[in-house]
Formats: C-alpha cells, sequence, structure tokens
C-alpha cells in the first residue's frame, strides 16, 4: 500500500482534562504517513472519539507538507475549532520535530 520511500510518525500531546479523548486514551495522537522525497503527508489519522473528527483532520494534513508546520498550525487555527486544537498544535509540532530529525539521518 505504501512505497518503501513512506514513514509512519506518530506526534503527542496533552489534551484537556475535560475533553472525551483524554478519558479514552489519556493523550491525543496524531499519526502520519509521510514520503520521505517530496516530505507529502500521504495519511494522517489523530486520537479521536468522533468519526467526523477523524475524517476532518484527515483532510487539513492529506496533501500538505509535514516540513511546513507553521503553515498547517494556522490551518487548524482557523478550520478546527474542538476543544483538543491546541493538543492538535502541540503533537503537530512533535511530529514535524521527529521528522526533521529522521530526515537529518537519514
Amino acid at each position: 500500500m505504501y512505497n518503501k520511500n513512506t514513514i509512519y510518525i506518530v506526534g503527542e500531546a496533552k489534551s484537556p482534562s475535560n475533553n472525551p479523548i483524554t478519558e479514552q486514551y489519556q493523550v491525543f495522537f496524531i499519526g502520519f504517513v509521510v514520503d520521505t522525497l517530496t516530505d507529502e503527508i500521504l495519511e494522517a489519522e489523530c486520537s479521536a472519539i468522533l468519526s467526523l473528527t477523524a475524517r476532518f483532520v484527515k483532510e487539513i494534513f492529506a496533501g500538505a507538507s509535514i516540513q511546513e508546520s507553521e503553515h498547517l498550525v494556522e490551518i487548524i487555527q482557523k478550520r478546527y475549532h474542538g476543544s483538543s486544537q491546541k493538543a492538535m498544535i502541540v503533537a503537530l509540532r512533535n511530529a514535524s520535530l521527529k521528522y526533521k530529525q529522521i530526515k537529518a539521518d537519514m
């Protein structure tokens, strides 16, 4: 399904204590499948309670560059107004940092 140039990375962050995600998962996760040749996010999935949230998050990230995390932060701030918005931003930045470290070691 994925070519040999793809990697899977996970970003994580604390979610608000009143968030159902915290009750079920304790933390907020976003998993990314990224093409290392183009830095393109091919797929993304998050620890969400509602399937609509998971689909919306996937649509935000799919096709974007993991290297342009601050641009993605702006998109999240404009489009995603769920209670885990801040956690999503922290998880994205966490995954982006991991990705940069992986690329540096390649």
